[in-house]
């Protein structure tokens, strides 16, 4: 026990706490945008994890770390894109058509990757490039902290500034207003010319851009190479933390923050000979935990209110 008490573990334990908050991050944004617009993207798992493959074939390809963030955006706005369409435009049920595009895209990257590599199980047979690391000029000589922020992936960066971003798009702009007025009241936004599904189409891709960026951390920064099912549920993680911020930009990261911890302590509990599947349902029994509280909280301030009336 005493070497998990050391500032070297505890400096590694942090570090790892933020590179497995990335996905989360950017996966809680994407749901937070949608959950303005007063949708649920139950897509967001397959949303990821087609990103995640694509990204590593564009690198690999064209031997470029950029194509293949490209790529991911590409991929991941596909599946937004037909999960948009089909939801808005063919009516069919949000909840339902999340979850079958999920299964699809664990089946169907599966059955690209064979094709593409001759491998079911991960792409290291693909020459595939990481997106690079920084290191922070400042920041890095800093005893304790340098080492805790510096020399991250340059997707993790881009997730804290894509934090402000997503305040500034949801409460700053004219397409945050309009994302805002749709989810909240959809038939006062039309009384006033709004395209409630127009607005709701681009809120959905909107979701997709961010969490294909997540999809792209799992493959060229978490790892260097796609695995099957590598999102391990980080999509539905990412809802969970969008749904526990209550819709606030800046609760969202510190959602994500937690859940990140989780998953760090989980990996740091199966080194102490404990047993691999108790360990492994830590992230999702604080998910659980997580929604019944913010679940308790709803129902009391319900109570609240009928009391004052």
């Amino acid at each position: 026990m005493s070497q998990f008490l050391t500032s070297d573990y505890l400096i590694a334990f942090l570090f790892s706490v933020i590179r497995m908050s990335t996905p989360i991050i950017f996966c809680a944004l994407g749901a937070l945008i949608a959950s303005h617009a007063g949708a649920i993207n139950m897509a967001l798992e397959g949303i990821m994890l087609t990103a995640s493959l694509l990204a590593v074939m564009f690198s690999a390809w064209l031997q470029n770390c950029w194509a293949g963030l490209l790529g991911a955006v590409l991929g991941g706005l596909l599946m937004s894109l037909l999960f948009a369409w089909l939801h808005l435009y063919k009516d069919s049920d949000l909840i339902i058509t999340g979850l079958a595009l999920n299964t699809m895209a664990s089946g169907g990257t599966v059955y690209l990757l064979y094709l593409v590599c001759g491998d079911k199980g991960t792409s290291r047979l693909l020459p595939s490039i990481n997106l690079p690391n920084v290191e922070l000029p400042l920041i890095r000589h800093i005893p304790v902290l340098g080492p805790v922020l510096s020399g991250h992936n340059i997707l993790t960066y881009l997730a804290l500034v894509a934090v402000f971003l997503c305040w500034v798009l949801v409460f700053r702009s004219r397409l945050g207003l309009r994302i805002r007025a749709v989810g909240f009241n959809p038939n006062a936004a039309a009384s006033v010319g709004i395209s409630v599904r127009r607005v709701k189409f681009e809120a959905l891709l909107l979701s997709g851009l961010f969490a294909s960026l997540g999809g792209a951390f799992m493959s060229m920064g978490y790892l260097s190479y796609f695995a099957r099912d590598m999102m391990a549920g980080r999509g539905y993680i990412g809802i969970a933390a969008a749904t526990l911020a209550d819709g606030r930009c800046l609760s969202t990261l510190l959602a994500s923050l937690g859940f990140g911890t989780a998953n760090a302590a989980s990996i740091t509990l199966a080194t102490m000979n404990l047993k691999a599947d108790l360990v492994a349902m830590i992230p999702y029994l604080v998910t659980v935990i997580g929604l019944v509280i913010v679940s308790a909280r709803k129902q009391a301030k319900a109570r609240k209110l009928q009391a004052d009336k």
